[in-house]
């Protein structure tokens, strides 16, 4: 395999290795809350002292970039992020999760439409079609039954500002790399910015609870170990293919294994419009990779 195919492609086990991880996470990040009633505010604040594994990890044998710009786009993806999950945290206490899903699983969108203007990012007929399936996929997903009659509240306007906050999240991870800042330094960055915000989450959860069994914090933390790994991945496939394909790829297809594990685990069956959203995001996500192995094998060396 030549250079130039080894760094097109690059991008795919990492994009794997965090469907992997956040398809688990996803499958049982809400036992903590739903089996123990461990507050949110609190499983936030687990979840921003995990980072700091895996960025140990990848500080190790790393030069942190010191430059101003590193800093601008590290902090840009580290609060777009971290205030995000402040901001779900509180648009799930306002109105329905099969209201405020769908909006925010549109996140890609955004990333991949800031990527083609800004980062003049090109794709192929196939390849768009791929990035279309995959963006409908996952929507499909989040489509669940409920009382359309819902009323209107805030936790729309919250909902638009967690899509608006990932989008840009995931678009700045990719703007990072094309300046020269390495993974490292962004994800030492998103780190900080998760840490930086613990005390709000302290304010939401009422100050720091007790009276929890220890299994409720011992669950957390494994569940968002997962997580913060999983984010690690996903900044190393963001930095080495293009934000308009590895965002709507790594969306669409972590929650196929999420939902594979519900129904193995739980015995959840899903609807109609998940079967379908697994079809288009394989669909989808097949497009996307096979289109980006077939530019890089008719590339230069």
């Amino acid at each position: 395999m030549s250079v130039t195919t080894t760094h097109r492609t690059g991008w795919i086990p990492y994009a794997g290795l965090l469907v992997l991880f956040w398809g688990v996470w996803g499958a049982f990040s809400s036992l903590p809350t739903s089996e123990y009633g461990y507050p949110d505010g609190m499983v936030y604040v687990v979840w921003a002292i995990t980072m700091i594994i895996p960025a140990v990890a990848a500080l190790r044998g790393a030069v942190f970039d010191r430059r101003p710009v590193a800093a601008l786009y590290g902090l840009i993806v580290g609060l777009t992020g971290a205030g995000g999950q402040l901001l779900l945290f509180k648009a799930l206490t306002l109105g329905p999760a099969y209201i405020i899903f769908p909006i925010i699983a549109l996140s890609p969108a955004i990333t991949v439409i800031m990527a083609l203007v800004a980062l003049r990012e090109r794709l192929t007929r196939m390849a768009l079609a791929g990035v279309v399936l995959a963006l409908v996929a996952i929507v499909l997903f989040s489509v669940a039954p409920g009382d359309s009659d819902a009323s209107t509240g805030p936790y729309l306007l919250l909902a638009v500002l967690i899509c608006a906050a990932w989008g840009v999240q995931a678009y700045y991870m990719r703007k990072a790399a094309t300046v020269g800042v390495n993974d490292a330094t962004t994800f030492g960055w998103m780190t900080i910015s998760g840490l930086v915000l613990v005390p709000v989450a302290l304010i939401m959860a009422g100050g720091l609870p007790t009276g929890f069994p220890w299994q409720a914090p011992t669950l957390a933390a494994v569940t968002q170990l997962l997580n913060a790994v999983g984010a690690l991945f996903l900044v190393m496939a963001m930095s080495r293919g293009k934000a308009s394909v590895v965002a709507p790829i790594t969306n669409a297809l972590a929650p196929v294994l999420t939902i594979a594990l519900s129904l193995a685990v739980y015995q959840n069956i899903p609807s109609g419009f998940q079967i379908a959203g697994i079809v288009l995001a394989l669909a989808g996500s097949t497009l996307m990779v096979y289109t980006t192995e077939k530019t890089a094998e008719l590339s230069p060396s």
